[in-house]
This record gives C-alpha cells, structure tokens and sequence, in this order.
C-alpha cells in the first residue's frame, strides 16, 4: 500500500478547472479502458456516411449516444470510471476550427449547463461546430466522470486517395506531456501519449487498423500498420527496454490470428507487431516482448464483438514487459477483463454487444464493440524483486484456438426473453430500442422466396447465418403455418427483417 505522504503527492500533481483530481484510488490503482464507440459523430452537417448528414442525424441522436456511451463507462471502478480511456471511432471533423480546440475552455462555457441543455435542436453554428470529443467530454463531465486530459489524433489525405473518416482520441485523468500521431497507409493513425502517473511516464498507443480481419488482401495493409507502431516501439526500448507501455484499440484482427488464417503467409498482429501470450516470456531479460492481455480468459470468454454468430477479439490490449518489473507501474495481474453488462450495453445471456442503430428518426444501443479494460498499479519504492509473482500465468499452450468461438445462444432461455408479441404493435416493435435485442417470436409464415412471417401487420424477412438452420426452416414450414423462434431483430437494406440464431424455441408449438 501507497504511505499517505505517497498519495498526497499523487493527488497534488494536477488541478483541472479548478478542482483538484485524485489520480489513483486509494489502493493505488489505476483502470485503462479501450473502446471502439462505433461511429460517434459531431452535428456540424458535414458527414462523409449519408447516415449521418442533417436530415438523418441531429441533437437528439448525438445526445442518445453520448449518454449511452456515458453510462457504460460508469459501471467501471464503481461509478468512478475509467482513469485513462482509449476511444476509436470519433469523427474526423470535416469542418476544423483553424485554432486547435481548448477543452477547458468548452467545459468552463456551459458550466451552467447540462449536456442536455446544450444539445437542443435549437442549438447554434457555434455550439454545431464543435467537434464531437468536447461533447463527450462535456457528457462525461456531466455524469461525474473525469476530469480528463484529451488528445485527439491527427489526420491527413491518405495517400490512396481515401478520405479519413475517423480518429481515435485518448481521455486521461493524467498530465499527457506528450503526444503525437504515427500516420500509416489505409488505416487511422496510431495516436501515441504519453502520461505522468505520479513520478511515472507510461507510454500508450491508440490503434483502428484496417478492417477485414479475414481478408488476405487487407491484412497487407494491417501489415504496415503493424510495422509502424513496431518501429516506433523499438525507438522507445531502445532508449528503455522497460519503458511502461500499453497498447490498445481496435485491431481488425484477432489475438490469435496467425493460427485462425493459415492462408495468411504473414499476420500484422503476430508476425510483425510480435503479440504473444507467454506471459512468463515477457519478464525474460532478453528483448522486450509484449503480452496480449486475451490469454488472462478462460478461451470461451475471449470475445468482444460478434460476427455472423461467432465472437471475435478485435478490440486489444497489449502490455510491455516493463509493466511487469518491480519499477515505476505495474499490471495487475488477472484483472483483464471484458465491459460486458447484460441489459445495458449487452444482450441478456449471450452478453453479446447491442450496436448503435438508427431508424425513422430515433437511435438505440451502444457499439457493435465491448470495451475492455485492465487495472494498474503505482510500484511503492523499496521493491526488491526484478519481476512480480503470478498467478496462473497465461500461455498459448494452455488456449490458442484456431477456431472461431460460437455464440452460445442456448444461454438464453426462454424465460428471460422478451415476447415480441407482448409489445401490441408494429410500430412499438420497430423502434431502435429493439434492434439488435434477441425476442421470442410467434408469427405465421408469409412468404417462402424469399422467406418471411407476419407480425401483426407487417411482414419480417426470416434468415439465419447458418446453413443448416435455414434449410430446416424452408422445409419444415409453408405458408400458413404457425412458427415459433427466437430472432434477433435487424433492418437489412431498409427492410425489417428477424435473424435466426438457435433452433432453441423453433419446434415448441404456440400456446
């Protein structure tokens, strides 16, 4: 434990808007928490996604998001939040001020204000041009969150002739005394800070690679990626080999992704940024390696999005070897873990992620990501030993599955599911409140080519990703028939539609 002269000295390192900020918790730790916040934009009515441009997108929508987003991270450290956030999925704002923003300053003008008095429809061009990280640090502030440094990546025309949509942006209840951007081909560029912890410098490194974690071609361009952060790290341990440094964000590519892509002769993840999961590896005296913190969990809890019924690990967080020595700050070991919370920003049961949605003028969820996070700690001088003890060190031999990991939907039972007949509408159906949201469905068959049900006075298109499962449903059922399942709802092509996950509840007849 931190003497008491230890942790007055900590919370006299920075006063933020007038207030003084403890900078650890008293048991002197510290949360990091990665979040890729799926596509938060500002409402300065220059969007490149059609999405969101202003007949589509306004206050109301930024407000339901910034809330959201508010919330979840409220759950961590017990209503305190994180100390050090890495967001992925910012906007790039297309219309920047020539004056870089003072955040400080934007808090300070609406002190006597809410975020919901800020964002009404009614609001200004100059309350409009603000780019989206100070509203969100403004929503933060507002749910007793904070107060946080913020760094916001630097963007540029890449030089394919992509224009950048998003940035990542790095929140710190630290002093950052330094940052920069490590701009790469295709991708946003890796945002580097760095941050005085007490008398500590920790280093930490904000990713979005490119996309297509199962795409040969665009693991090519993840390879640069890769090898952009890699130089920069080797720059930095080689002035110290046990500099403190996290890595995080989203990757596109899986923790194990050399063993999930054979077809790929070189992996990003892997091969070139060099993510292992021998956790005793990393305190060798030999060079720096890093440690991919997924091996902390159990294989069938390694999962932080969802696709096509499978988990993936795309959000990533990787830790030096410095953050196992017995100086300047430290892992704690086993905290690692995945910002699941059923029935806020996760499905009841599955704990898989309710992504944002927007339709006919409302907006739901969260992110089509979990955040993950890890705890930290300040090493009290008069450590003797080189390297900490662990407990259950990680290792690939122990849990590296080359295969994807299900979706376990049979942990949704029938009972803690939602009876989508129950609502009495369609309208009350169709909201974005339900998108993404698992229900039991009693509905009669519609339509076969393609295949569909009514519900009340609407027909759903019916589809599985499994194959299997999609023919059992075409043979078994005709038009007329009663048919009972449980479906995920989506909207495809601006079509209502119920995704089929389980055959669970599918041969129960209704009651």
């Amino acid at each position: 434990m931190i003497r008491r002269t230890w942790l007055a000295f900590l919370a006299s390192m920075v006063t933020l808007g007038g207030s003084t900020s403890l900078l650890v918790a008293q048991d002197d730790t510290f949360t990091v928490l990665c979040y890729n916040v799926e596509n938060l934009f500002d409402i300065d009515g220059v969007a490149l996604f059609d999405d969101y441009k202003p007949e589509s997108y306004g206050p109301k929508h930024l407000l339901k998001k910034l809330e959201n987003i508010a919330q979840v991270l409220s759950k961590v450290q017990a209503g305190r939040g994180p100390d050090i956030i890495l967001f992925q999925e910012l906007e790039a704002d297309q219309t920047p001020s020539s004056q870089p923003t003072d955040y400080q300053a934007v808090l300070k003008q609406f002190a006597n204000q809410n975020i919901r008095q800020v964002l009404t429809e009614s609001a200004g061009k100059e309350i409009r041009d603000l780019p989206v990280e100070a509203f969100l640090l403004k929503t933060l502030h507002d749910a007793g969150l904070g107060p946080y440094h913020v760094v916001v990546g630097q963007y540029r025309p890449d030089p394919t002739g992509r224009t950048v949509a998003h940035v990542n942006a790095t929140f710190s209840r630290f002093p950052i005394v330094h940052s920069q951007t490590h701009h790469t081909d295709g991708a946003r560029g890796i945002l580097e800070a760095v941050h005085q912890v007490g008398p500590q410098l920790l280093h930490t490194f904000n990713n979005h690679w490119k996309s297509g974690a199962d795409d040969p071609e665009s693991e090519k361009i993840r390879v640069n990626n890769a090898q952009v952060l890699r130089r920069r790290l080797d720059q930095v341990f080689v002035s110290e080999p046990l500099a403190d440094v996290i890595i995080g964000g989203d990757f596109n590519s899986h923790y194990n992704q050399s063993e999930r892509y054979h077809d790929m002769p070189q992996t990003a993840m892997n091969d070139v940024l060099g993510s292992q999961g021998d956790e005793l590896a990393v305190q060798s005296r030999s060079a720096p390696k890093l440690y991919n913190l997924w091996y902390e969990l159990p294989t069938d809890r390694r999962g932080s999005d969802v696709y096509r019924g499978y988990w993936g690990t795309l959000m990533q967080m990787i830790i030096s070897s410095g953050m196992y020595d017995s100086t300047g700050l430290q892992y704690v070991d086993n905290s690692f873990t995945v910002a699941a919370f059923e029935n806020l920003n996760a499905q009841p049961g599955t704990r898989a992620p309710l992504p944002w949605r927007m339709m006919d003028g409302t907006a739901g969820g969260f992110s089509d990501h979990l955040p993950i996070y890890a705890r930290f700690r300040i090493v009290p001088p008069g450590a003797t030993e080189q390297f900490m003890k662990l407990e259950n060190p990680g290792s690939p031999t122990e849990g590296n599955p080359s295969q994807p990991l299900p979706v376990n939907y049979q942990a949704v039972t029938v009972n803690g599911l939602k009876l989508a007949n129950s609502l009495g509408s369609d309208a009350a159906l169709q909201t974005a409140d339900y998108l993404g949201q698992i229900l039991l469905v009693q509905a009669t068959v519609s339509g076969e080519k393609p295949f569909r049900v009514r519900l009340f006075d609407h027909q759903y298109d019916v589809w599985s990703h499994d194959k299997d499962l999609r023919l059992k449903m075409y043979r078994k059922f005709q038009v007329g028939d009663a048919m009972n399942f449980i479906g995920e709802l989506q909207v495809y092509k601006g079509e209502w539609q119920f995704v089929v996950h389980d055959t669970l509840w599918l041969d129960v007849k209704p009651q």
